[in-house]
């Protein structure tokens, strides 16, 4: 049977650049994500590319548990085990500076809403079938959460220490976890309306490589991990960041 995996946040940017990096290394793959239409979409352009029906779109929202679990019910029609987990839904739901408490209240419960749950729930909901041995769980993160700013790096932080745990708790049965934290990455939503020219160039320049990186960049390294030549390799941090900020747990 091929490899069954499945990626959060996958309609656009760096989602939908791990999924096709895994099917066009022969992976069946469960995309999943909010935008329906868009999904769709992206599953289907996908496939054409590759000239395979190998990419699924499944709709669903991944901070209410009762989508979570109709998505798993939805994967779990695809095969008995799923092999690969990528955990990329997320972003920066409070971008701009708060002004009462309230305000302050409202961005870090929605920042933790939709960065946390996400992840800790869609993995919960398929940590019964994953593949023993021979699992993977990889989170995207960020280098947000080493520096910044508070409410969105603080929730892309919190992954760090249950990622870890999992870890510890899922090596005795050969599953791997681990973080893959991105720094300035130019090619995705992610920044909206605040990208242009000079963003851009400000965000390059804090990188001694002098640029940001590309979502086929973090794909690639994502695909590594998910591959065969990475069961030993588990439990860490794996930044990448054009030397913005030198690697450490």
């Amino acid at each position: 049977m091929d490899t069954l995996a499945v990626v959060s946040g996958a309609a656009t940017g760096i989602g939908r650049a791990v999924a096709a990096a895994l099917a066009a290394d022969g992976a069946d793959v469960v995309m999943i994500g909010r935008r329906a239409d868009l999904l769709s979409s992206a599953a289907a352009e996908l496939n054409k590319s590759i000239g395979a029906e190998r990419a699924r779109a499944v709709s669903a929202d991944l901070t209410v548990p009762e989508e979570v679990e109709r998505a798993a019910s939805e994967i779990a029609v695809m095969g008995p085990t799923v092999d690969v987990l990528v955990n990329n839904a997320g972003g920066n739901f409070a971008p701009h500076p708060p002004g009462s408490l309230e305000q302050v209240r409202r961005d870090w419960i929605a920042n933790v809403t939709g960065n946390v749950l996400p992840a800790v729930l869609l993995t919960h909901a398929l940590l019964p079938v994953l593949s023993r041995p021979g699992g993977r769980i990889i989170t995207i993160g960020s280098i947000a959460a080493f520096r910044g700013p508070a409410t969105y790096g603080g929730s892309k932080a919190a992954l760090h220490p249950w990622s870890s745990e999992l870890a510890g708790r899922l090596a005795p049965e050969g599953i791997a976890v681990n973080i893959v934290a991105p720094g300035y990455i130019q090619d995705t939503e992610f920044y909206g309306e605040r990208m242009n020219a000079e963003f851009h160039a400000g965000r390059a320049g804090q990188a001694p490589m002098g640029r940001g990186g590309t979502v086929e960049e973090v794909a690639a390294t994502v695909a590594h991990l998910a591959g065969p030549h990475a069961g030993f390799l588990t439990g860490q941090i794996i930044q990448i960041n054009g030397g913005a900020m030198p690697g450490r747990g």
